[in-house]
């Protein structure tokens, strides 16, 4: 069972360095998840009685369920619910959507954009969707390959258009602080359907704009 809890100092509503904090979380399944951070830290040689980590265990389970929010998110549903009959049947691009995901070999994160498009057969979606999907697949243990497929097969099966691209780019830091350490390494990747992949002018066009800085 899910436990709410809002943090209110002063009566106003405001915590006391001036916003509103609303946490949801299962408390069962943070409890369990700080014993075992508790227990990391003592295997790293760490006291965590001591007052700086004291409530790093439950702060450290807390962004975890954050950081992994997407289970809990139907991306389907999520453009569902905004489909609206149109005969605009022209490309429909929402670029530099800000991603941040949690890679699944190292837990550690992986961050940057998605650019995606598609053009509608008889239905579009509220722009605000495709940012939400990209958010419900990325805030999950992941690897950039598949969340990418993912994004592309969500938008194709649901809104059914006529084609649909997406391309990520993204700075890994289990590159940029492990291994190799290339800090200034990215990672594209790119999926496409339908007239994307049949038509090279109409992902040329795709690519340029994406590229482009008309704002």
């Amino acid at each position: 069972m899910a436990k709410t809890i809002e943090k209110i100092n002063d009566g106003s509503g405001m915590t006391a360095d001036g916003y509103n904090k609303i946490e949801t979380w299962n408390a069962e399944t943070i409890e369990e998840m700080a014993k075992m951070y508790k227990r990391i830290l003592e295997l790293l040689g760490e006291d965590p009685s001591r007052e700086g980590l004291l409530r790093t265990p439950l702060r450290c389970a807390k962004a975890m369920n954050y950081l992994t929010v997407g289970y809990n998110m139907n991306p389907e549903q999520i453009l569902s619910s905004a489909m609206f009959k149109e005969e605009y049947r022209q490309m429909v691009i929402v670029k530099d959507i800000d991603l941040y995901s949690m890679c699944e070999h190292h837990m550690l994160p992986f961050f940057g954009k998605a650019h995606v498009a598609y053009i509608p057969d008889g239905y579009i979606t509220g722009l605000s969707k495709l940012a939400r999907v990209v958010e419900a697949y990325s805030r999950r243990l992941q690897v950039q390959e598949r969340l990418t497929t993912q994004i592309r097969n969500c938008i194709q099966d649901t809104l059914k258009p006529l084609g649909v691209a997406v391309v990520i780019e993204a700075q890994h830091m289990c590159i940029q602080i492990m291994g190799v350490q290339k800090q200034n390494s990215v990672t594209t990747s790119s999926a496409f359907t339908g007239i994307f992949l049949e038509q090279l002018n109409t992902r040329e066009e795709f690519v340029h704009l994406i590229g482009s800085r008309l704002h």
